[in-house]
């Protein structure tokens, strides 16, 4: 009897560090090496780094699924990145979808990533489409606008699905 216990304990126990190494928050810096690559820090919701965190994380960057290793709560991505780009990072775990968009801009080999508020991804449109509806003359005008907004954010890696995916994960994690 005492044997059960002490094994229902032990599993018990093991659950719940499982659950505390569960990655719910992450930072996006660039790489300590300067070698044109992001790093990927987990962090608490305060954006504090969690040095605890160790092992395989499945991450899904840009529509790419990589399996990230962590040490120490940094794991660094594998690609190079070779011009300024949108990059949409997004990991799945049994607490939800946790995502972040950015625009990691190269000037001079190096990296800063900055990261979008997706509100804007909402905004920006909805502003333009209700001027268009006031305003007869600002259509020609608003859909020049939208052209621009799209072809800027496709050339630098942010297609169409990718939007889209940022918004509906933003209004899922609000409600």
């Amino acid at each position: 009897m005492r044997l059960i216990v002490f094994i229902c304990l032990l599993f018990s126990s093991g659950v719940s560090v499982a659950q505390t190494t569960s990655i719910n928050n992450f930072i996006i810096k660039e790489s300590l090496l300067k070698n044109s690559k992001i790093a990927i820090i987990a962090a608490d919701s305060l954006e504090n780094p969690i040095e605890a965190i160790n092992g395989t994380y499945t991450f899904s960057v840009s529509g790419f699924t990589q399996q990230l290793v962590f040490n120490n709560g940094v794991a660094i991505l594998p690609l190079p990145i070779d011009k300024s780009t949108f990059v949409y990072v997004k990991h799945t775990n049994d607490n939800g979808t946790h995502s972040k968009l950015l625009y990691v801009y190269k000037k001079d080999g190096d990296l800063n990533p900055i990261t979008i508020s997706r509100i804007f991804f909402i905004i920006i449109p909805l502003v333009i489409v209700l001027l268009a509806f006031a305003f007869k003359k600002f259509i020609y005008l608003a859909v020049i606008i939208f052209l621009i907004f799209f072809f800027f954010s496709y050339s630098n890696g942010l297609n169409i699905s990718t939007y889209f995916e940022t918004i509906f994960d933003y209004l899922k994690n609000l409600v």
